[in-house]
């Protein structure tokens, strides 16, 4: 017999070898249908994490087990990761002698790499795959695990040609390598999957895209097909209305519709141009966490570009970054390398080095909006989530081990403070670590890491942030704290992020003489409350729809003759906001009111100011709210006083 331990702590024997769904059966049938995987955690693991199995996978010692349904999202990771392999089952029928690359489960949804073998696929295909895959589905094929040598899994991918598997397998270890069989479809796969595919009732495959094999650009290019499944059709149909409004929230939409951004293929791939109104939204977002970080004693500092290629070399970025990043810039002097920065930090550990610093001195906090250099993929360039050029609102904070908690807490307080400023109410705190069981994608000893995880956790629990705990999430050089948010419908996003760095003030051989006279290492935070501007404004744009609070938008004000004899007085009225710093404009274009007003609603101009012969006569202005609500007419200058009221009130 054997333990199971359950998550409210209860215990249960069972029977050595007793499967997830036998225990799950064994509680209630009603669970049993429910449960799509288990977590299953022994004395052995390492991770704390436990290991997610099928259901028919057999515990063969004491355990916790967690069971899963479809509202854990390691349900849906297995759920879709199957329905992955039931998509490729669906392509094997219609499409025989394809070969695949990997499927794996996204966070909304799957995907799968395929080599159609020069076969064109188009959109209007995916409905031909859905159907066969619903088809396959209701056959209620099992999901069968088997263990196989890797020359048995050799043998049988060489005798189906496909290359791919081959290539994956040779860097497998023999005795670790597993099979899954559904239908007439075999592949290899680590797992796990669902009892059977009798479970996914609704299928819609999304887009095709094209995918670099192994992400590498002078490798095949295959043909990869998104796709997401659910065990009921509403949920199909609730996400299907999700994805229509998320399309309406396209921050690349809605960029060009309000003028803010675009992008040049002279000025070169995922190189953003800022336009006038996004550069003037750039500077308050600037402005606004500039007067944060002054009343949290930051201090401004500017760092150049690029920098030697020693600098990165110490810092340990070369290493990281040197062989997905830009190539070297080469000066006239022989032999000397300079790169664009990869990160602003190295410079701000020069800038700590510039002269002696005593215990006194700190903490001491740089900030920095620093421009940053990353190559990624064209296929990976989306808009302003993922760019080639990006500018951290980067701060770095060097600090004694007593100082350590209290200034990672200030951090956190800052960065709530920008969540509630923005409307960002739902939220998580990430704690990201090192992979305990992959410590050479790191550097710096055991020591040091331990140390910088135990302070974000404690701070993190001080504050009484909610929390999830991710393994392999660290930087290489510290732990994290990222901020997952949610946006109004229901996304997550990183933004916002806190880093403990032991190895860095290592590496750069930072110092400060302590209250003793001798000399001691400072502790290094990295902060960016907002990430990336880039990225940051692109979250901002799709969680408002564009409709941005009213003291960040571009243009607060759009003033409206009736027609041209009262342009005049509309500028004199747009005057009179401007100086009381209100962001105005008058439209006076020889069009319809009715096309003017429809404009400047696609614009998202939170006010709309109607000036005619009665407006004029009353020194007042006719108001109108973004979304068609009157509020009537008002004197100028109560008018000016309610929009500086509406701004002091959301900044407060």
């Amino acid at each position: 017999m054997i333990n199971i331990t359950f998550p409210d702590g209860s215990v249960r024997a069972y029977e050595n070898g007793v499967t997830s769904y036998e225990i799950a059966k064994s509680i209630s049938p009603r669970l049993a249908s429910d449960v799509i995987a288990a977590t299953v955690t022994t004395k052995d693991d390492t991770t704390g994490k436990g290991t997610i199995y099928d259901l028919d996978r057999p515990i063969n010692e004491d355990a916790s087990v967690r069971l899963h349904k479809w509202d854990d999202e390691e349900a849906k990771r297995v759920f879709w990761h199957s329905s992955s392999h039931l998509m490729a089952e669906a392509l094997e029928a219609l499409y025989p002698g394809v070969k695949f690359g990997i499927g794996p489960a996204i966070e909304n949804g799957f995907y799968y790499d395929v080599d159609f073998g020069g076969k064109q696929i188009a959109e209007s295909d995916l409905k031909a795959i859905e159907d066969k895959m619903i088809e396959l589905a209701r056959t209620n094929e099992a999901f069968v695990r088997r263990e196989i040598s890797k020359d048995e899994a050799m043998a049988a991918f060489k005798e189906k040609g496909d290359e791919y598997k081959c290539e994956l397998i040779s860097e497998l270890e023999d005795g670790k390598i597993t099979f899954y069989t559904n239908g007439h479809f075999t592949d290899l796969c680590r797992g796990p999957h669902l009892r059977d595919t009798s479970v996914i009732k609704a299928v819609k495959l999304t887009s095709i895209a094209g995918a670099y094999w192994r992400g590498d650009e002078k490798r095949q290019m295959l043909t990869r097909i998104y796709g997401i499944t659910f065990p009921k059709k509403s949920m199909l149909d609730e996400y299907i209305t999700l994805m229509e409004e998320a399309k309406k929230r396209d921050h690349r939409k809605i960029g060009k519709e309000m003028e803010l951004f675009t992008f040049s293929q002279r000025v070169g791939q995922g190189l953003p141009l800022w336009l006038p109104k996004g550069a003037a939204l750039r500077e308050r977002l600037e402005n606004f966490l500039k007067k944060v970080q002054k009343s949290y004693g930051y201090l401004p500092v500017i760092t150049p570009h690029i920098g030697n290629k020693d600098l990165y070399v110490t810092s340990g970025h070369y290493a990281k970054y040197g062989k997905d990043s830009f190539q070297p810039i080469h000066t006239p002097q022989e032999g000397e390398e300079y790169l664009l920065k990869p990160m602003n930090c190295p410079h701000h550990c020069e800038i700590y080095r510039s002269k002696p610093r005593s215990y006194k001195d700190l903490p001491l906090r740089l900030a920095e909006f620093g421009t940053v250099y990353r190559y990624e993929q064209s296929g990976e360039l989306h808009g302003l989530t993922r760019v080639r050029s990006f500018t951290q609102d980067d701060a770095h904070l060097f600090c004694r081990p007593d100082q350590l908690k209290e200034e990672f807490c200030k951090v956190i307080d800052i960065i709530l403070y920008v969540f509630k400023t923005l409307n960002f109410s739902e939220y998580i705190a990430q704690v990201s670590l090192r992979d305990p069981n992959n410590k050479e994608k790191y550097i710096g000893t055991d020591e040091n890491w331990a140390k910088a995880e135990s302070a974000i956790i404690e701070a993190a629990e001080e504050k009484g942030l909610k929390t999830v705990v991710e393994l392999g999430e660290a930087a290489f050089y510290g732990p994290k704290l990222d901020f997952m948010v949610k946006d109004a419908i229901g996304r997550k996003w990183q933004l916002g992020t806190i880093q403990v760095d032991y190895n860095l003030p290592e590496r750069f051989e930072l110092e400060y003489t302590g209250s003793d006279g001798q000399k001691h290492r400072p502790i290094m935070i990295h902060r960016a409350p907002f990430g990336s501007l880039e990225r940051f404004v692109a979250v901002l744009l799709e969680h408002t729809g564009g409709k941005l609070p009213l003291w960040l938008t571009p243009e607060q004000v759009n003033v409206l003759p009736v027609s041209e004899k009262f342009s005049d007085y509309a500028k004199k009225v747009c005057e009179l906001m401007n100086n009381s710093d209100i962001r105005a404009s008058v439209d006076d274009r020889n069009e319809t009111i009715g096309k003017r007003i429809r404009e400047s609603e696609l614009r998202k101009t939170p006010f709309l100011v109607i000036v005619g012969e009665k407006e004029m006569q009353e020194n007042a202005v006719s108001v109108r709210r973004q979304g068609g609500i009157d509020e009537g007419s008002m004197p100028v200058e109560d008018f000016i006083e309610l929009v500086k009221k509406e701004v002091a009130d959301q900044l407060s």
